[in-house]
């Protein structure tokens, strides 16, 4: 393993991040928490970036803003894969991708199509998102993700604590009740989706309950995490050897 960094995470403006997920980033598994990774990660502020420009509203501008950041870090610092810090970025992943010389990995939802062939075409995938009604057909359709395979979305923004991310954005969390209603959503989408054989967690928040979600359910799950693992092996970053 080398010291250099060889993979970027593209991330939110500072000063921009709601108290909530401030807290969250906290936790080991949270994608711009540096103590995540067992890899060199280098962490990149893109100006403009955040809820309202990634999320609720995608900016051309702030995808122009990430392309030409990517380029700089790719001949200046030798970054070899970019990333993002929010899944939501997957609707920029083809226009990111073919702009850029180094692969592209911005959203945890690029594993689906992958994951549907594991599975099986007759199991479902389980996909929760920080917000079901912002995740669009063009954030799937970016990513792979046809009508064709049984895909089943919940969201979390109906959760009480998790939806001060949208209504309280500077009222910190309960974490532990945030927690409980992550592993609960999860826990109610296989009750009302028997068929559902894995999970693939979209929002980069998530990975620190993706433990909690296989002991509890036992299915696989897929998140921000297991895709960068694959990164970093694919840059040669991590080896089973």
């Amino acid at each position: 393993m080398s010291s250099k960094p060889k993979i970027a995470i593209l991330c939110w403006e500072r000063g921009t991040v709601p108290a909530g997920l401030m807290q969250m980033e906290e936790q080991l598994g949270n994608s711009t928490n540096l103590k995540t990774y067992p890899f060199p990660v280098k962490l990149v502020e893109i100006k403009g970036a955040n809820v309202e420009t990634v999320i609720t509203h995608p900016s051309a501008e702030v995808l122009e803003r990430m392309i030409a950041v990517s380029k700089r870090l790719i001949e200046e610092d030798g970054i070899q894969a970019i990333s993002t810090s929010c899944g939501f970025n997957a609707i920029f992943q083809e226009k990111l991708s073919s702009a850029l010389s180094v692969p592209v990995f911005t959203s945890a939802l690029l594993q689906v199509p992958f994951v549907r062939q594991i599975v099986g075409a007759n199991r479902g995938i389980g996909i929760i998102t920080a917000n079901k009604s912002a995740l669009s057909t063009q954030h799937l359709t970016a990513c792979g993700i046809t009508q064709a395979m049984k895909v089943f979305i919940f969201g979390l923004e109906e959760a009480k604590e998790w939806g001060k991310i949208f209504e309280q954005p500077d009222v910190p969390f309960d974490i532990d009740a945030v927690g409980r209603e992550i592993v609960g959503v999860a826990e109610q989408a296989l009750l009302d989706r028997p068929e559902i054989g894995a999970f693939v967690l979209e929002c980069t928040d998530l990975p620190p309950y993706a433990e909690r979600i296989r002991s509890k359910l036992k299915l696989p799950v897929f998140d921000f995490c297991s895709m960068m693992e694959l990164i970093a092996a694919a840059v040669g970053e991590r080896s089973l050897y």
